[in-house]
């Protein structure tokens, strides 16, 4: 156990009187001093120190465990398969793979001329793009229709602007840059000679998509499309199956609205799909000359429609909508639409053909997730799906339409060893407050006795209508093998159970995902698995925010807490309109500017606004300099609250990566260093 009377003195963040009032209400935030004035360019000197001071403070109080960190990293890195590689998989002439080198960071992508035998040649080596960044990660990456050039992008901050390159693969030259603030997909035209790409704006709104044609001057590339009549939508950039259309979309939370291009000429005039309407989703694709279209628009779990591109918004029902089955999306190749849905929380993976007929991929387990792989060609022989279960490694199959049979391709290996008879998985419905049943699934060691001593890690997101898979874990094995219970929370907030699920814990339903998470390990209590102070918890972003309140309002249940990147001054944030999310966010959460009403339900939770002079269980928060989603200062001001209000001797850890954005420090083994050190906390914890 971190004994903090044996810890230097923690860092003590300066408390400088602020208040603002909104709606007659008025809100103390003496820690405001923590976001630079100048962001995004982050140099206050009082900041970065007090920043590195807490890092030292991480380091100083890991230090006692760092011998089980090093002991579960090495176990990671055990299951880990250093050589790993995907199974390659035909685009038009050739197979394309990625492959790690053993103790490389970063993968390389390949490919070899399909039926040949002949050495792999590289179309991209990480790597060696990383070399002399302490950060690197690559976005889109799309191989043009004749097969000779390359489009990339790379991040190396972690702030999530991408350069945009062009490379020949004859040479392996980069023989143009395209722009230094792209985020998202890039997509080919036709003929080779365009790419099209999405920028951001100051605010990281992606907010205009333009075509570059190659050795032309990327400052006079012509725009596809800017959205300027809502602040809070982001455009995006796809392409159909048969590859006929580049799609172009424009989006929140709640609404979107799509425009076609011919990817022969994607400077004609865009087909307009369907003129936006508030709260109606749609996604489009396309296949023997017609318009496939997946929309909530008379049914809350979605109906997949058709319409002819001469009347693109002249929608005829081809699945209705249904209270059981809920369609989260659809790819139409040349012989089946696959439509990929959940029934009773379950994923299912169903294939259509345009006469009408149907079926059901087959799978092994009853309790499972699975999903539609890597399948870029639109006329295909049969159909890539991964699949994995708790206790069943990630396995790659082939699933042939016309014999109905799946063909395992790949199961993920773990090279020190894993035997799946040795563990046992269950999915609980434990009773909400108000009489919803929350699915939870479990995975232990046999073994495992339900007296009560636990210990379980739970945890859970519940946002954005994100299901959490009940999915194979080889990391989790280090908790498995010690002893303890692992469980997911599938809460309202995520679409588990369909996309009213999701609708029952966003904005003024908020308190149904927390109340959710608490009630689920309430329920994980009463079936033996643990008692109130064995639950581990761990989320990150906006599970980083349910972190963040069931601390504030269920204390005694947890003994540990780690928060990840955690979404947590929610009142503060959804009020800076300068800040890159915010008004795309009012959907979710509520607008607390011009509502009075969410504005007092966002301050009811926030778990900054929320912090209370009572004892907090053991605490790990970590954030990231760079991270332009949830920017470092809340959990930074966070940690600083509750340092100065909680009434306990329990540790209370920031670690603040100042080279890294949202999703943590790059490489594989940087990964596994951090998931390491949040299971040796949390061990320590529970003793």
């Amino acid at each position: 156990m971190i004994d903090p009377a044996k810890l230097p003195t923690p860092p003590v963040a300066a408390r400088h009187a602020y208040s603002y009032e909104r709606h007659g209400r008025t809100v103390s935030d003496e820690y405001a001093w923590l976001k630079d004035a100048g962001y995004p360019d982050i140099s206050d000197e009082t900041i970065l120190s007090y920043l590195a001071q807490e890092n030292a403070y991480f380091e100083a109080a890991m230090a006692p465990v760092r011998p089980l960190v090093d002991t579960l990293f090495a176990e990671m890195k055990g299951r880990m398969k250093e050589d790993d590689a995907s199974v390659p998989r035909k685009d038009g002439d050739w197979d394309t793979w990625w492959a790690f080198e053993t103790g490389a960071q970063y993968r390389r992508w390949l490919r070899r001329p399909t039926g040949s035998t002949e050495e792999a040649r590289i179309i991209l080596d990480e790597v060696k793009e990383a070399q002399g960044h302490d950060y690197f990660r690559l976005g889109a990456l799309s191989i043009s229709p004749d097969g000779r050039l390359a489009a990339y992008a790379v991040d190396t901050s972690g702030a999530e602007r991408f350069t945009l390159k062009i490379r020949d693969l004859a040479t392996g030259e980069d023989i143009e840059t395209v722009s230094s603030v792209v985020n998202g997909a890039v997509v080919w035209s036709a003929g080779s000679d365009a790419v099209a790409y999405t920028e951001v704006n100051d605010n990281w709104r992606t907010f205009r998509a333009r075509l570059h044609r190659l050795g032309t001057d990327p400052e006079a590339d012509p725009t596809l499309y800017e959205e300027t009549q809502d602040i809070g939508f982001n455009v995006h950039l796809g392409r159909t199956q048969d590859r006929q259309w580049i799609v172009v979309g424009t989006n929140d939370h709640e609404t979107s609205e799509l425009r076609l291009l011919p990817a022969a000429d994607p400077l004609a005039e865009p087909l307009l799909v369907s003129p936006r309407k508030e709260k109606r989703q749609y996604s489009v694709d396309s296949a023997h000359g017609r318009l496939w279209i997946l929309t909530n628009d008379d049914h809350i779990n979605f109906r997949l429609a058709s319409a002819s591109p001469e009347t693109p918004d002249q929608w005829e029902t081809v699945i209705a909508g249904s209270d059981s089955v809920y369609l989260r999306g659809i790819s139409s190749f040349a012989r089946h639409i696959v439509i990929e849905e959940r029934v009773d929380g379950l994923d299912q993976i169903r294939l259509r053909t345009y006469e009408g007929e149907e079926h059901r991929v087959p799978f092994p387990e009853a309790s499972y997730t699975a999903g539609l792989g890597t399948n870029p060609e639109y006329d295909t022989q049969d159909y890539r799906i991964g699949y994995a279960s708790m206790v069943t490694p990630d396995t790659v199959y082939d699933y042939s339409a016309d014999t109905r049979r799946l063909t395992v391709r790949k199961v993920r290996e773990v090279p020190s060893g894993y035997d799946a008879s040795l563990y046992a998985t269950e999915r609980l419905m434990v009773p909400a407050r108000d009489g919803k049943a929350i699915p939870v699934s479990v995975v232990y060691r046999k073994g495992f006795e339900k007296n009560g001593l636990g210990p379980v890690f739970l945890y859970a997101y519940g946002a954005y209508g994100f299901a959490y898979p009940p999915g194979f874990s080889a990391d989790r094995l280090s908790l498995l093998d010690r002893g303890w219970a692992c469980a997911i929370a599938h809460i309202r907030g995520g679409d588990d159970l369909g996309y009213g699920w999701y609708l029952d814990g966003k904005a003024e339903k908020r308190w149904n995902t927390f109340h959710d998470f608490s009630d689920a390990a309430k329920g994980l209590i009463a079936a033996g698995f643990a008692s109130p102070g064995r639950i581990a918890i761990q989320g990150g972003s906006a599970g980083g925010e349910l972190m963040g309140v069931v601390a504030n309002t269920d204390p005694d249940l947890w003994g540990a807490v780690v928060a990840d990147v955690p979404f947590v001054d929610v009142l503060n944030t959804m009020q800076d309109e300068s800040l890159p999310l915010t008004p795309g966010e009012w959907p979710e959460w509520g607008n607390p500017i011009t509502d009075p009403a969410a504005f007092d339900l966002i301050r009811s939770y926030s778990p900054y606004d929320n912090v209370s002079a009572q004892a907090y269980p053991p605490m790990l928060i970590t954030g990231g300099l760079n991270d332009p989603r949830v920017t470092y200062w809340e959990p930074a001001k966070w940690a600083a609250r509750l340092r100065a209000t909680k009434t306990d001797a329990n540790p209370l850890l920031l670690k603040i990566n100042m080279g890294a954005g949202h999703g943590g420090k790059s490489g594989r083994y940087e990964a596994i260093t951090e998931k390491a050190e949040a299971y040796a906390f949390m061990i320590e914890a529970l003793g």
